[in-house]
């Protein structure tokens, strides 16, 4: 099996978890190649300890990041920093030769995000992609065949969210996610965004304008020196769009909704679509659960005429729907993931179960050239691009309290 050698550039929360994935590669069954982390680059050296304890594979600590760039023996790279940081270190890894693997929102603002793109257009041979998770649960893939196989009929409305309650504690220190000048000011938008655009955007749902409201709703925090300090970035944003369904040529709602004040969630990912022929829902609260409802038509309009109440005559919810009963299914999900695992079937599936398969899904396309399946593969640069030019046109739309038309390129 081939080797794909990676450094690691922020080796904080999200760069232990992609190391703990190389780590148990194994779970995997047929894969290409496997990465071997080799470099790590933090500017918190305590955090360096727990990659000696667990990697011996990494011979190259540093805190400097363009040590691992002139590293020869790195091929890629995961770059995991704050907003602000991504134009200049995305950059110039791709400008170094390396392949990357970089975390949302793929640059700061449009400016930042068009210059990496640009950046990636003057060097074609380097493989970039996204990091997004959630599609990988099996629900979801699941969801996913339905949409490739056209089982939604014309869509009529999407909803999909990503919640919790993470500021929802007004005494909760400051820290980078909350200051503009890191994070940027999509806010919530550029931390939690793409997760809920990456099934729409693979699935043609292209935006063509939106209404957006955004809330600043804890406006100063603790700033761990005894005193108070602004805070600049928007908690929630709930995103109207007018969106075009590629099979039927018509337009219907969709709703993109991100929130890191929401009562009542730990941290909630979820989408619903609601179609013609078939809807679906699924939410992380509940990730052994998908819901859907399959509607043939042909049955007795409600509110039977003949004033019959009696049950149906096959109980089953197949049979139901071909009466023209709407019944909503609920499906135990087990493990029936994208990528090929020694887990058996019947088995719970979870977070770090979707880091594996996304980390997966990078390998796979990097070695083979294309994604195992349309929706088996991670955010591509010009997905990360649509919701740059969705979360802009949002600012104006909140600014203006309009509704805005979403630039083409």
């Amino acid at each position: 099996m081939k080797t794909i050698k990676f450094g690691i550039i922020g080796a904080g929360l999200m760069g232990r978890e992609f190391a703990s994935a190389a780590a148990r590669w194994c779970h995997l069954l047929d894969m290409p190649a496997r990465p071997e982390i080799v470099a790590v680059c933090d500017k918190n050296s305590a955090i360096f300890g727990w990659y000696r304890d667990n990697f011996p594979s990494i011979r190259q600590y540093t805190d400097d990041y363009r040590q691992i760039l002139s590293n020869p023996e790195v091929d890629a790279v995961y770059c995991a920093v704050p907003h602000n940081l991504h134009e200049e270190i995305y950059c110039a890894i791709i400008k170094s030769g390396k392949h990357l693997m970089g975390e949302k929102p793929f640059g700061i603002d449009l400016k930042a995000n068009r210059a990496i793109l640009a950046a990636l257009k003057n060097h074609p041979d380097i493989f970039a992609r996204c990091s997004s998770e959630f599609p990988f649960f099996p629900a979801v893939q699941r969801i996913a065949a339905m949409i490739e196989k056209g089982s939604f009929g014309q869509i009529i409305e999407v909803n999909a969210a990503f919640l919790h309650s993470s500021d929802l504690d007004p005494l909760k220190p400051m820290n980078w996610k909350r200051m503009i000048e890191f994070n940027g000011e999509y806010g919530v938008m550029g931390d939690l965004g793409l997760h809920v655009c990456h099934i729409p955007f693979r699935a043609g749902w292209v935006p063509k304008n939106v209404r957006a409201i955004l809330s600043d709703i804890v406006k100063e925090r603790p700033d761990g020196k005894g005193g108070k300090a602004p805070c600049k970035t928007w908690d929630n944003a709930t995103l109207f769009c007018e969106t075009m369904d590629p099979m039927s040529g018509e337009l219907f709602p969709m709703t993109l909704k991100t929130q890191r004040i929401a009562p009542g969630e730990k941290d909630t990912w979820q989408i619903e679509i609601l179609g013609t022929k078939a809807s679906a829902r699924f939410s992380t609260k509940n990730p052994k659960r998908l819901e859907i409802m399959e509607y043939h038509g042909g049955g007795a309009p409600c509110g039977n005429p003949q004033g019959n109440f009696a049950e149906p005559s096959v109980a089953t919810s197949e049979a139901r729907a071909k009466e023209g009963e709407q019944v909503w299914q609920e499906i135990d999900m087990g493990y029936e993931s994208a990528f090929k695992t020694i887990t058996g079937g019947i088995f719970e599936f979870g977070f770090t179960d979707a880091i594996l398969q996304m980390w997966a899904a990078f390998i796979y396309e990097f070695m083979e050239g294309k994604p195992f399946a349309k929706f088996a593969g991670c955010v591509t640069p010009a997905e990360a691009a649509l919701s740059h030019r969705l979360f802009t046109a949002a600012l104006e739309s909140q600014a203006n309290k309009s509704v805005v038309t979403i630039i083409k390129q």
